[in-house]
């Protein structure tokens, strides 16, 4: 693995640790935080590695249409809606509900403010 997939896996875990309490980001949205938007598969890739989920939170972290990892590492997919419910996110016919938990626009501003502060500080 390279240096820049490294930094690169650790932008993505600081992008991971802004998502609010209750609420989910897409991969697609981290990917962006992360610079890209078009690194969707990196972010589910990274997250799949992810060395401690106590500490980035990738359960916050679904699919375009809500749906839970069908190999969410530390687990598997019921353990994802699992840690979500007990954050209040709650499902509708098997996804969550993204009219009420996705991010909105102001928590993506925050979270990129976020992280820009953790990249300042060396995460």
């Amino acid at each position: 693995m390279t240096e820049e997939k490294i930094d690169l896996a650790e932008i993505i875990y600081a992008a991971v640790r802004q998502i609010p309490y209750g609420k989910v980001a897409s991969y697609s949205q981290i990917a962006a935080l992360a610079g890209n938007c078009n690194l969707r598969r990196y972010v589910g890739n990274a997250l799949h590695k992810n060395p401690s989920n106590a500490v980035t939170p990738c359960h916050r972290v679904v699919n375009a249409k809500g749906f839970c990892s069908g190999s969410f590492a530390f687990g598997g997919p019921d353990a994802q809606r699992s840690k979500l419910e007990a954050e209040g996110v709650c499902f509708v016919d098997g996804h969550v509900d993204l009219e009420r938990h996705l991010i909105s626009e102001d928590d993506f501003e925050a979270m990129k403010a976020g992280l820009a502060e953790d990249l300042q500080r060396g995460f």
